[in-house]
């Protein structure tokens, strides 16, 4: 399988950097019983020169075909979870059981660094927060992320104070895990209806203040916005979401404006379904198949999962 050309344009640094991560991944027991060493691979790659990309499986099989593709570290999608159960996203319609279940799923299936998006926490106060942050690196989760959404489409954004004190408390909770457990941070006015880049930031900057490791705000679009978040928010690295409508920014541009990590989000979930709702389509109005053409043969996929099968 051929690699994504744009994931590969790193100096020579760092490619001497990806391979030395093979090697902390590889060395010592195996990598599906190490979380020690995904921990520290991911906690590493945040603190190297450079971006990198942590796209996004929703199951097994995807987080596989990821890791065969090249990709150096995974991350969870609420999204993609909630479509392959059949519910939406982003109305607390998901539980942190199906959550966790998924996510240990994802980490038993590869060698690779896996981030799980935790949503708001599974609750709105902060020792649910830190609850969920001990489950989650339990499971051998690298990471995680704590979103300042409630999932009340009435009132969809916590008050600045309660958001501030449930990122404290999932910082102190992964402090307190035998590894080095990396905290996502997320303020998400932006794809909630509420376009105030400041208070974005504001919310950014406090949650870095409180010790999150990695910030991230959803939704934005612009080079000015992005630059301005990366600015106020340094040295922290930020992450930035990718494969949404009206953004087309290059991995070059992005490294640019100082981004560290670029997530997908359900993009791919969404391009798998595309697919699949285009073939239903043909079938149901053509009455042809022409869709298998441009399918995965059979046993290109079959011989991929065999190679996992110890």
């Amino acid at each position: 399988m051929q690699r994504s050309v744009a994931f590969h344009k790193f100096h020579q640094k760092d490619l001497n950097f990806i391979y030395g991560l093979n090697t902390i991944i590889d060395m010592g027991t195996s990598t599906k019983n190490s979380f020690q060493a995904r921990a520290e691979a991911f906690k590493a790659l945040h603190q190297h020169s450079g971006i990198f990309v942590a796209p996004n499986p929703w199951d097994a099989g995807s987080a596989r075909v990821l890791e065969s593709l090249g990709f150096k570290a995974l991350a969870t999608t609420s999204a993609g979870l909630a479509y392959t159960l059949g519910k939406p996203d982003g109305h607390a319609s998901i539980t942190r059981d199906e959550t966790l279940q998924n996510a240990r799923s994802i980490v038993d299936a590869v060698g690779l660094p896996v981030s799980a998006d935790l949503e708001n926490g599974y609750g709105a106060d902060p020792e649910t927060c830190a609850e969920t942050i001990k489950l989650a690196a339990d499971i051998g989760l690298a990471g995680g992320s704590i979103e300042d959404a409630t999932g009340n489409p009435t009132d969809p954004i916590y008050p600045f104070e309660l958001a501030v004190e449930r990122v404290k408390a999932a910082v102190k909770a992964a402090r307190e895990q035998p590894y080095p457990f990396t905290l996502t941070a997320r303020a998400e006015n932006l794809i909630y209806g509420r376009p105030d880049l400041s208070d974005t930031i504001k919310r950014l900057v406090a949650f870095a203040d409180a010790g999150a490791d990695v910030l991230f705000a959803p939704g934005l679009k612009t080079r000015e916005e992005i630059e301005a978040v990366v600015k106020a928010v340094a040295p922290r690295p930020v992450n930035v979401v990718m494969g949404l409508a009206n953004t087309n920014f290059s991995l070059a541009m992005l490294e640019q404006l100082g981004v560290k990590r670029v997530s997908i989000g359900s993009s791919l979930a969404r391009a798998a379904y595309g697919s699949f709702f285009r073939a239903a389509q043909e079938i149901l109005d053509t009455g042809t198949f022409g869709y298998a053409a441009e399918a995965k043969p059979y046993a290109d996929l079959n011989r991929l999962f065999s190679s996992y099968q110890k």
